[in-house]
C-alpha cells in the first residue's frame, strides 16, 4: 500500500500517545489530518492547536465531508478503540481502507533505515534517548516516542527520513509489523499475558522479531535476555557496557566500553542503573549507525528526559515530588532502586494506580512485595483502560496482600489531603492509567510544596 495516495487521514483514538505522534507526522507530510477521541487531553489540545480538528463525539455526522471519500482517506485505528465504535463501524461497512497504527508505523519506516527499540520495560526512554541522539549527531533521522520527550516536548522529531527510530510495540504483537535495520530488545519480563498466555509465548514472539532483521542487521540485547545478540548492559561482562559508574549532581558519570574501545567520561542525567542501561542500549545503536562519538558524548549530556519517567515535579531540600509511569512490578523495582540511590535517607510514599485488571490478576502477588518496600502506599483504584472487570480483582484486594502498615485505598479528591497526613518527605505517583492528570493539582495542593 502506499501512503501517498491518500490526501486525507482520519485517527480513531487520535488522543493515544503513539497516535498522537502519527498524526503530527502526516500532518507535517501536508495530508489532511483529523480524528477522534473518548476524552480531551493535553496530547488533543496539542494536535489541536496545530489546526488538526479532533471530535470528541462517536458520530459520523461530525465528521468533515473531506474525510467521507474512501478512495483518499485512510483509516487508522488502534487495539485501544472497542469494536463495538460508531465511527470505526461506518469507515468498516463503507469500504475504506482501515489499518492499525502499527502497520502505518510499518509502512512509513519500509524505505528508511529503521532503529527499532522492543522490551517490556524502557522502549520509551531508550528510543528517546535515541533520538536525541541521532538528532544532535546531524543525523537524518525522524523518531516516534511513546511519551512527550522533554528535550523537544513531543512525541516527535523530524530532520530527515534516512534513519527511523520507533518503539517496537509487543502488545498485539504489533512489533512484527515492523522491517528493522538495528534493533535492541531492552527486558522480556512476562506482560500482556491476556494476548500470550504465558511467558513462553512471549518470549517465542520476540524470537520471531529478532528474525525480521536482514542478514546485516544487528540485534543488541539486555544481559538478561534469552536471546542471541550482541549484548550490553551496566557494570556486566558484554560487548558494550558502563564501567567506571559514578554518581554525580544527581546523576552518573561513566566510561562505555564497546568492542573496539572504551569512551571516557559519559555523563547522563537520568536517576536510576535501569535508565544508565537503557543510555547504554542507545549509544551502542547510535555508535552502530555511524554517530560520531565526540557528538554523541555532548548529546547524552544534555539528555533531559521524557514525561512521567522518573519526572522530577517538587525537587528542594525538604520534600521531592517524582511522577513515574511505572505499572509493571519490575518497574515498580526499578523505580524503587533509583529513590534508594539517589534519596537513601527519605521516607517515601508511593501513590500507585493499578493499570488493567487482568495485569492486576496476574501479577498481584509480585505488585504487594513490590508495593510494600515504600514506607507508605496509597492505591486508586483500578485502571479499566479497554477491559471489563474481573470478578474479585480490585484495589481493596491489592491492599490487602500488601504488607506496608501505612497503607490505604483513596479517591482522587482526597489524595492531597491523604498524602499530607502521612507526611514523609519523598513522594512518588506510578501508574498507566489517568493518574498523571492529577499531578499538576498535587503540586498546588500539598503543604510541602
Amino acid at each position: 500500500m502506499n501512503l501517498n495516495s491518500f490526501e486525507t487521514v482520519f485517527f480513531i483514538g487520535i488522543g493515544g500517545i503513539g497516535m498522537s505522534a502519527l498524526a503530527l507526522y502526516f500532518h507535517s507530510c501536508q495530508k489532511n489530518v483529523a480524528g477522534y477521541d473518548k476524552t480531551p487531553s493535553h496530547n488533543t489540545a496539542s494536535l489541536q492547536s496545530k489546526g488538526i480538528k479532533v471530535i470528541f463525539e462517536s458520530d459520523i455526522d461530525l465528521v468533515e465531508p473531506k474525510f467521507l471519500d474512501p478512495a483518499t482517506t485512510l483509516i487508522v485505528t488502534t487495539p485501544a478503540v472497542p469494536k463495538s465504535n460508531t465511527i470505526l463501524n461506518f469507515f468498516k461497512i463503507n469500504d475504506f481502507k482501515v489499518i492499525k497504527r502499527a502497520e502505518v508505523l510499518g509502512l512509513i519506516t519500509n524505505n528508511t533505515k529503521c532503529l527499532a527499540v522492543a522490551g517490556t520495560h524502557g522502549k520509551t526512554t531508550t528510543s528517546s534517548i535515541l533520538g536525541h541522539l541521532m538528532f544532535e549527531s546531524q543525523q537524518k533521522v525522524t523518531a516516534f516516542f511513546g511519551g512527550i520527550s522533554e528535550n523537544y516536548k513531543s512525541n516527535l522529531i523530524q530532520n530527515g527520513n534516512e534513519f527511523t527510530v520507533v518503539e517496537a510495540d509487543e502488545f498485539d504483537r504489533s512489533f512484527l509489523k515492523l522491517k528493522p535495520t538495528l534493533a535492541c530488545i531492552t527486558s522480556i519480563d512476562a506482560d500482556h499475558l491476556d494476548i500470550y498466555g504465558n511467558k513462553e509465548q512471549l518470549i517465542t514472539t520476540f524470537e520471531t522479531f529478532s528474525k525480521l532483521l536482514p542478514s546485516k542487521g544487528q540485534l543488541f540485547v539486555h544481559t538478561s535476555v534469552p536471546i542471541e545478540g550482541v549484548s550490553y548492559g551496566v557494570e556486566a561482562v558484554a560487548d558494550f557496557t558502563a564501567t567506571n559508574v559514578k554518581i554525580k549532581d544527581g546523576g552518573y558519570e561513566f566510561d562505555l566500553k564497546t568492542p573496539n574501545t572504551t569512551i571516557k567520561e559519559l555523563n547522563f542525567y537520568m536517576p536510576g542503573k535501569h535508565n544508565l542501561s537503557n543510555a547504554v542500549a542507545a549509544l551502542a545503536m547510535a555508535l552502530s549507525s555511524g554517530c560520531n562519538p565526540l557528538k554523541l558524548r555532548a548529546a547524552l549530556k544534555s539528555y533531559k528526559g521524557v514525561e512521567r519517567r522518573f519526572s522530577y515535579k517538587i525537587k528542594n531540600e525538604s520534600f521531592v515530588f517524582i511522577d513515574d509511569y511505572a505499572h509493571h512490578p519490575k518497574e515498580i523495582d526499578a523505580v524503587r532502586e533509583a529513590v534508594n540511590e539517589m534519596f537513601p535517607q527519605k521516607k517515601a510514599t508511593v501513590v500507585f494506580q493499578p493499570h488493567l485488571f487482568s495485569r492486576t490478576s496476574d501479577f498481584a502477588d509480585d505488585f504487594a512485595d513490590s508495593l510494600s518496600k515504600f514506607d507508605a502506599v496509597l492505591l486508586l483504584d483500578i485502571y479499566p483502560a479497554r477491559e471489563a472487570p474481573i470478578k474479585g480483582v480490585t484495589s481493596d484486594w491489592l491492599l490487602e496482600k500488601i504488607t506496608t502498615k501505612t497503607k490505604q485505598l483513596v479517591k482522587k479528591a482526597n489524595l492531597a489531603a491523604a498524602i499530607n497526613s502521612i507526611g514523609n518527605p519523598l513522594l512518588i505517583t506510578m501508574g498507566a492509567g489517568d493518574i498523571g492528570l492529577e499531578v499538576e493539582a498535587l503540586t498546588k495542593e500539598l503543604i510541602y510544596a
